[in-house]
């Protein structure tokens, strides 16, 4: 697609207020689009149809990026189940099916690696998403964004519309959310140090036992794998977007301390849910089919989010 160009597009975001849709947002106004409608939950709650019709017709966009998502971690995917999925399927449900309905140009609907089965061969390839049952805490929240993939397929089998569906690893950055009721592993982490040292505690306690892996993409590489796949990428079927890099939970803990400075104890909490044994993703189809390839290395992207956590902690306090 060289002949491609943001500059004549209208683009709605949504989520383009959170942690990847800003940097989304970004990515697309560097690249020249000068019409990106972002909604905010407070004027569009895009779980009533009403309300996503009303967004077509006052952004009327030629394409739509749907990143919005209820989304937490283990925690919050275990107190909140019903929420995740039903705020989650009824949102893409309808954004989609209405983009249709509207005749907007594409549809680029992002995923979560949840959607994985939770005994998955490692590295997890696009071709493998059926073949078993999600991580039971996040299951519900998994199946909800999966079945953006099914709609997406059925509705470019029967009507010839344009969606894809993307896959993104756990991403981490700067700008994310350190909240510790519904926060992701390496913000959460990240914050227990910080406020462990502040308070003098001598350690930390973390659940359960470090064996897991994860692989985390920094948001600013994923926001231009979505941009990217927005341009250049034309079919159904899922693409993973991640980097690659796989670190055990122990691991990563122990970086994280190193990293903020926190030379206590690291007490392991076993009776807390482990998640998913192992993630990591074949990142080959994303690299073959739009040429995108992660930058930002961890020990770079995690110094990067830990030194903005310091910086925004100390202007607040």
């Amino acid at each position: 697609m060289s002949d491609f160009t943001w500059s004549s597009k209208r683009v709605v975001v949504t989520g383009g207020a959170g942690f990847l849709g800003r940097h989304i947002v970004t990515q697309l106004r560097a690249a020249g689009c000068s019409e990106i409608f972002v909604p905010r939950q407070v004027d569009y709650d895009l779980r009533e149809m009403g309300n996503v019709h009303r967004l077509y017709r006052e952004a009327r966009p030629h394409f739509v990026i749907h990143a919005a998502g209820i989304v937490g971690g283990i925690g919050a995917n275990r107190d909140h189940p019903a929420e995740f999925f039903y705020d989650n399927l009824m949102m893409g449900v309808q954004l989609l099916h209405a983009a249709w309905q509207t005749g907007v140009e594409k549809f680029v609907a992002i995923g979560t690696v949840c959607a994985y089965p939770k005994f998955t061969p490692v590295p997890f390839k696009e071709d493998d998403l059926w073949n078993g049952y999600p991580e039971e805490t996040n299951a519900p929240y998994g199946l909800a964004k999966k079945m953006l993939l099914v709609q997406s397929q059925a509705y470019r089998q029967q009507h010839g519309f344009n969606s894809i569906f993307l896959l993104p690893v756990n991403l981490y950055g700067p700008g994310d959310n350190f909240d510790p009721t519904s926060s992701h592993v390496i913000p959460a982490l990240i914050r227990k140090c910080v406020e462990a040292q502040q308070r003098g505690n001598r350690e930390i306690v973390v659940w359960g036992d470090g064996s897991p892996t994860r692989e985390f993409l920094f948001v600013e590489d994923a926001a231009e794998g979505v941009r990217l796949a927005a341009e250049r990428y034309n079919k159904s079927d899922p693409i993973n977007l991640g980097s690659a890099f796989e670190i055990s939970i122990q691991d990563l803990v122990h970086a994280i301390a190193e990293a903020t400075g926190f030379k206590g104890n690291i007490v392991w909490d076993t009776a807390k849910p482990n998640g998913q044994p192992r993630r990591k993703l074949d990142t080959s189809r994303a690299e073959r089919e739009f040429g995108f390839k992660s930058r930002v290395d961890f020990p770079e992207g995690l110094r990067r989010t830990v030194e903005w956590y310091q910086a925004t902690q100390a202007r607040t306090a």
